[in-house]
């Protein structure tokens, strides 16, 4: 059979097309690979996508190992109280009806049931538990709860009654105690000391009571403290926080702040809020702290702790060390009568500097020789007096044998209208004192005169309030110069000049008719 002419003709052109076509094509693929192979550099190292799930993993491997020793605690107290108080939001509906036949005046007096939760982990297979003191301790009264509950993971249908074995208040611990009749699983305290800021951390605990919650974060700062706020004595010295953005809220207290070897290095402790809920500022009682408290609760049940009965700040002033001609040291606030401090000599406005040789920077330093020496053991004390440097043998004593709780107290004691000054360029209204103010200051601070005038008024943010100085405070001297009255004081306020270094010498009233002396230093703006 022949094929048509007709149709053989357009078939070849479609083939020829097609065969172009191919050619053509090959030939750019072939260029752009050539151009690609070109444009490789062969030194780079081609980038690997991170695995998701490896820090994960280590999360999850940590919770793992660290739960079976997280417990949940559960107190019960009985407070009583002289009438019942029943509280609403402050938006509810039901406020004017509880208001009206709850808390009326006539309400009679009652015993109200209350309720904690908290955390606790466990450091000995035979039932030991580190805790917060105040998860274990009635606010109100510085005594156990009634009943301390402690719920293990895995057996949450079972509730242990623990014992308490000893607490310190100073550094928020308690070590309490249950009987289960197993060996429990302890967790490893690490060196919170070798921990850095930056490094990941988890919190393990049992907020709003939801045991066995785990969150993760970082260490934000180190060595805090956390109330920020200027303590006139070693109190706040005990307390130097770990801080970290790891969720924590009520109900994490005690529980573990843990490090990514596994290891608790930190005892979860407050948050810092304005809403009651974590709000990425937490803190935790470092684990090296921890371990000397519980070691020493579970040997004795108490924390001794040295001291020498001198009240000072913590953290180092250079305005106040320039105004006693030192670059270093400890300025002395006031010296217990009847101290170590006293019998060895030691005046307020001394400064010490070193402690058996070793230069002594701040308070903190201080302390932590002072409160870790053994009770009886002496110590030679450097201390600058006047600019002569001197030294003096002390000898350590028990803490809380020589240190009474300080109470707040800056209540005015009344009598005739004493001059008024104006405030200046130190922001603070001052008045003369009595002379039954006069005479008690003087009796109780052995001044040998009547010296001092009352702080009647702070201007907010203006400098004495900078400074520390409080309402009701009495300023005994300003650089040295004793004010006596408020003339005196006004005449020693216009030799100041921008730039100069200020010393206040305060006295501050510690209990209703005792008083404790501080310096305060600054430099003026």
């Amino acid at each position: 059979m022949r094929m048509n002419g007709r149709r053989v003709v357009p078939a070849l052109v479609i083939l020829l097309t097609l065969g172009i076509g191919i050619v053509i094509g090959t030939m750019v693929s072939k260029g752009v690979r050539a151009a690609r192979s070109g444009a490789v550099a062969p030194e780079a190292r081609p980038l690997a996508m991170p695995s998701p799930v490896d820090l994960s993993n280590s999360f999850a491997q940590i919770s793992d190992s660290l739960e079976p020793s997280v417990v949940n605690i559960n107190t019960e107290s009985t407070i009583r109280v002289s009438r019942r108080r029943f509280h609403m939001p402050d938006d509810s509906p039901f406020n004017d009806f509880f208001d009206r036949f709850f808390n009326s005046p006539d309400a009679p007096p009652g015993d109200i049931r209350q309720q904690s939760l908290g955390s606790g982990i466990i450091l000995d297979k035979h039932g030991y538990i580190l805790t917060n003191y105040h998860v274990i301790m009635q606010s109100s009264e510085d005594k156990a709860v009634d009943r301390i509950n402690v719920t293990l993971h895995g057996d949450e249908n079972s509730k242990y009654k623990a014992k308490v074995i000893g607490t310190d208040k100073l550094t928020d611990l308690a070590v309490i105690k249950i009987e289960t009749g197993k060996p429990l699983t302890a967790a490893e305290l690490g060196n919170s000391d070798a921990m850095r800021v930056g490094d990941w951390v988890l919190a393990i605990g049992s907020p709003f009571g939801l045991d066995s919650t785990v969150t993760a974060g970082i260490i934000s700062a180190k060595g805090r403290n956390q109330s920020g706020e200027i303590e006139p004595g070693p109190e706040g010295q005990f307390k130097r926080y770990i801080q970290t953005d790891a969720a924590i809220n009520p109900g994490n207290s005690g529980g573990p702040l843990v490090n990514l070897a596994g290891q608790v290095i930190g005892i979860n402790t407050a948050i810092a809020t304005r809403r009651g809920t974590n709000d990425g500022v937490g803190f935790a009682i470092p684990s090296n702290t921890a371990r000397k408290v519980y070691n020493s609760l579970i040997s004795s049940g108490s924390v001794p702790r040295g001291a020498i009965g001198v009240q000072f700040y913590g953290q180092p002033n250079p305005a106040l060390l320039r105004s006693f001609g030192a670059d270093h040291g400890v300025v002395i606030n006031s010296v217990e009568s009847g101290s170590p401090a006293e019998r060895a000599g030691l005046k307020r406005g001394d400064v010490i500097t070193g402690v058996d040789g070793k230069a002594v920077g701040s308070g903190d330093d201080l302390v932590a020789i002072v409160s870790d020496t053994e009770i009886g053991r002496k110590l030679r004390l450097e201390y600058l007096r006047g600019g002569k440097r001197l030294n003096t043998e002390v000898e350590v004593a028990d803490r809380n044998k020589i240190i009474a709780e300080q109470t707040a107290g800056n209540d005015e004691e009344g009598g005739s209208k004493p001059d008024e000054g104006g405030t200046g360029i130190l922001g603070v209204t001052v008045k003369n004192l009595t002379a039954v103010q006069a005479q008690e200051l003087a009796d109780q601070l052995h001044l040998g005169s009547k010296q001092g005038i009352l702080v009647s008024e702070i201007d907010p943010g203006g400098f004495a309030s900078d400074m520390g100085v409080q309402r009701g405070d009495i300023i005994l001297s300003v650089n040295h110069q004793a004010v006596n009255s408020v003339e005196d004081f006004n005449r020693v306020q216009t030799t100041l000049k921008s730039g100069a270094d200020v010393l206040f010498l305060i006295a501050r009233r510690s209990g209703p008719r005792t008083f404790t002396t501080l310096y305060l230093a600054e430099r003026l703006p």
